[in-house]
């Protein structure tokens, strides 16, 4: 057993409880596992977070709407996104919702010591507010030709520049948090390190917004009930709750700790803050980078904390060039992929064929042509005959691999070969969030494999019975392919490489903390027991569209 590595924290989004989850939340919480399980694989301490951010005034009109308290409301839709992590075989660590006690502590402890600094001041708010996307806009982010105005009888509703739909004028004290003050610090904190913030068309465009300068953060709501209070208040004021994006970024810091030692109850939870913090990487869409890359580092710097290593923001999924909604009709739920493409099935296109980090373009043909080709053709097809060559010749049992098997002979060499590079090829893609280049890594030694059976002809090695010490070493170097395979795919499709593995009589894939030396060429023991089992993966048609 190997020793295990140091902490390796990472994050999804928490995301917005009004409705169900959907292609998008989904393609970022499957990113996120599949981080988590090959970095679970590799030994680190990993603890994954998502959650829930249920506060805010659209919440609020939601519940009334639905003629329910916002408890009640955002109680009654959490179980959806549980159910769907689990449909989807999300293996989280921590499951944050904003409304539990122990968030609002850190909260307030954090807004507290933001006060304390002189970070945060009393002034006016005056401007657009859009109450879908939770996102205050000045008036150079609004078009040019929506001719806004501050002045009464004046103003033409100007549209949100993200969501498209009417904002809201607002006009109330408010308490402001200083983030033009830490223009200078993000500037040079991202320029200095690059690595900060993925992909570079991201970090550029932060780079950017950056140099146009920054305003101070309102960061508290007078008309809004249903949130996090403010700890202070000064005399003659009305009760104020905070702005949910300033409350619900602090997520990330309260599942790790931050803020349950404030009255020196218990020193544990600063053990663990010290340990775990700052995470390893928040994974995000690109629509939210704002927050996260410059609102985020600037609370974290102010109150003295450090920053994330990296923050990564993946693109939107597209259908038809358009980005997928329900007002379009071209939204498509998890389950429904579900059940055409399997779990695993739906695991794997996501990550294969949509490069992280930018946007991709979706459809059922492309779903199913990766389905059919890599998974059906490839890999299903692989396990299947070997495994039935392997009972139809050695009586289903692995074959003793006949001399030096780390010799560099002729039989498995190539197999051999990708195998030993493979795991650095997995591990610098992996430390790039490129998905599909790792799972391109691990196809070449799929084809290899096949393109090896096929050149050995293991059926014509049966029929001479002076070959079958060299029939053995070509079944034996095959399934050894199978295993390592198996455990590569495992981050990705975890209940079909500990399918294969139970087939060959191996531990499960997904148990390995050390996968470079489970890796390692030579270690599936003669004598398992190898069942063919079902296929894998059958072949889909394409569906005609509706």
């Amino acid at each position: 057993m190997a020793c295990k590595r140091s902490s390796y924290y990472l994050t999804t989004p928490i995301y917005y409880v009004n409705d169900v989850p959907h292609l998008g939340t989904a393609y970022t919480t499957i990113a996120a596992d599949v981080m988590a399980r090959y970095r679970r694989m590799q030994g680190h301490d990993v603890r994954f977070l998502t959650g829930l951010d249920e506060h805010g005034q659209k919440v609020e009109q939601a519940a009334v709407a639905a003629g329910m308290t916002p408890q009640a409301w955002v109680d009654k839709l959490a179980p959806a996104f549980k159910e769907t992590w689990d449909l989807l075989d999300i293996n989280y660590d921590i499951f944050m919702r904003t409304t539990s006690d122990e968030h609002r502590r850190s909260v307030q402890a954090l807004a507290r010591r933001l006060y304390e600094n002189g970070d945060i001041y009393a002034g006016n708010y005056e401007g657009w507010y859009c109450v879908p996307d939770e996102t205050y806009w000045t008036d150079s982010e609004l078009a040019d030709d929506q001719e806004v105005s501050g002045d009464e009888g004046e103003i033409k509703i100007p549209s949100c520049p993200q969501c498209n739909r009417p904002l809201t004028y607002v006009r109330e004290k408010n308490w402001f948090f200083r983030l033009s003050k830490y223009t200078d610090f993000l500037i040079n904190h991202y320029e200095k390190d690059p690595g900060a913030m993925g992909p570079d068309t991201r970090r550029n465009e932060v780079l950017s917004f950056l140099r146009g300068g920054l305003n101070d953060l309102s960061i508290s709501r007078a008309n809004v009930s249903w949130g996090i209070p403010l700890p202070w208040t000064e005399e003659g004021d009305d009760p104020q709750t905070m702005y949910v994006w300033f409350d619900a970024l602090i997520n990330y810091i309260t599942a790790v700790g931050f803020g349950a030692c404030e009255d020196g109850a218990d020193e544990a939870c600063t053990r663990e803050f010290t340990y775990r913090w700052p995470a390893q990487v928040h994974f995000v869409g690109k629509d939210i980078i704002r927050f996260h890359c410059i609102i985020w580092p600037a609370m974290l710097h102010a109150a003295g904390l450090a920053l994330p290593k990296t923050v990564f923001a993946h693109g939107f999924l597209l259908t038809k060039g358009e980005k997928m909604s329900k007002s379009k009709g071209n939204a498509v739920t998890p389950a429904q992929l579900v059940e055409r493409f399997g779990v695993d099935g739906y695991r794997y296109y996501f990550m294969r064929d949509v490069v992280f980090g930018q946007d991709g373009s979706i459809s059922d043909e492309a779903m199913v042509q990766r389905f059919n080709g890599d998974l059906a053709n490839d890999w299903g097809n692989l396990c299947s005959r070997l495994f039935s060559m392997v009972g139809k010749y050695c009586g289903g049992v692995v074959p003793s691999y006949v001399g030096d098997i780390a010799a560099d002979g002729a039989e498995g060499a190539v197999l051999r070969d990708i195998t030993a590079g493979l795991g650095a090829r997995v591990e610098d893609a992996y430390d790039r969030f490129d998905y599909s280049g790792a799972l391109s890594a691990v196809w070449e030694l799929v084809r290899a494999a096949n393109r090896y059976l096929e050149e050995s002809a293991p059926w014509g090695l049966a029929k001479d019975p002076d070959a079958a010490d060299q029939l053995g070493n070509v079944l034996y170097s095959a399934l050894e392919a199978v295993r390592v395979i198996a455990l590569y795919t495992a981050p990705v499709m975890p209940a079909t490489s500990d399918e294969v593995m139970a087939r060959m009589g191996c531990s499960p894939a997904t148990t390995s903390i050390d996968l470079e030396a489970c890796a390692k060429w030579g270690l599936l023991e003669a004598g398992n027991v190898v069942e063919k089992g079902e296929p894998l993966f059958l072949r889909l048609e394409v569906e005609k569209e509706q």
